[in-house]
């Protein structure tokens, strides 16, 4: 079983674009990395293919920015996100 690590929280979602806002309270986050959404209803894995900073496309994020990344499926604020480590 791999091993998650939290990094952050949802604060907004964008419908027409699929876009989350992730505030990274506990981690840093790169392109590429494996995450996982979960929440009250969101439940799902994903990789992270591109990250924004105030709309500048960034390859990484330190703890403690706000990211936005495009997310497969609807998430919600205060879903907790975590990183896939192995």
């Amino acid at each position: 079983m791999a091993e998650e690590k939290k990094v952050g929280v949802i604060t907004h979602y964008f419908t027409k674009v699929g876009v989350g806002i992730i505030n990274l309270t506990d981690g840093d986050l790169k392109v590429g990395d494996n995450i996982h959404v979960k929440g009250h209803t969101t439940d799902f894995n994903q990789t992270v293919e591109s990250m924004q900073i105030e709309h500048q496309n960034v390859n990484e994020a330190k703890r403690g920015a706000q990211v936005g990344i495009k997310v497969k499926d609807h998430v919600r604020e205060h879903d907790v996100v975590y990183k896939v480590i192995g």
